[in-house]
């Protein structure tokens, strides 16, 4: 065991020169402490890299400059957010729920009347124009939005949807079509 107690006595003789070191890095006399203690713990617990004869001080100095670094880059990202708003904002919507929604939306267009599903993907979700989708659908203006009126109406049915209005159910079928 006398190779450990040298190895202890060499290691606590740096501390010093350490603490001295780890103030310069960070300014901080608590960070610096911090860092001095990690540094002897790395080096206690990977003593066997240590080669015997090598200068002690040097070894324990670059353990303390690269867990330093180790540790400015790690924090030069993280952003303080004590009360949790930054990460609230950085959530996304689960994909899960787009993809299920979605599957409903289309089972639930397979339920409306072709003439009706014609007129309201036409209006609805492709963008066309009343005017548009009549001429495309070779039938009067006032049929297509009466079409598209009763399947906006039967979707949100199938859907159980509450509408306050009923554009509600158009801009629901352009957000689920981006989906």
């Amino acid at each position: 065991m006398p190779a450990q107690d040298d190895m202890r006595e060499a290691m606590l003789a740096a501390v010093p020169n350490l603490r001295a070191f780890a103030v310069s890095l960070c300014g901080d006399m608590d960070r610096a402490n911090d860092l001095v203690q990690e540094t002897l713990l790395r080096a206690w617990a990977h003593q066997d890299s240590f080669e015997p004869g090598t200068n002690m001080s040097a070894w324990l100095f670059t353990i303390l400059r690269n867990h330093f670094r180790t540790e400015y880059r790690k924090r030069r990202r993280e952003v303080e957010d004590a009360d949790g708003g930054y990460a609230e904002r950085l959530t996304s919507p689960e994909a899960q729920t787009g993809h299920v929604e979605f599957g409903e939306l289309r089972e639930a267009l397979l339920h409306l009347p072709p003439d009706q599903r014609e007129a309201l993907i036409l209006v609805g979700a492709s963008g066309f124009s009343y005017e548009e989708a009549a001429r495309i659908c070779e039938c009067a203006v006032g049929t297509i939005k009466s079409r598209v009126n009763r399947a906006r109406k039967k979707l949100a049915e199938l859907l159980t949807i509450e509408l306050e209005h009923e554009a509600e159910v158009e801009h629901e079928l352009l957000i689920r079509r981006a989906v």
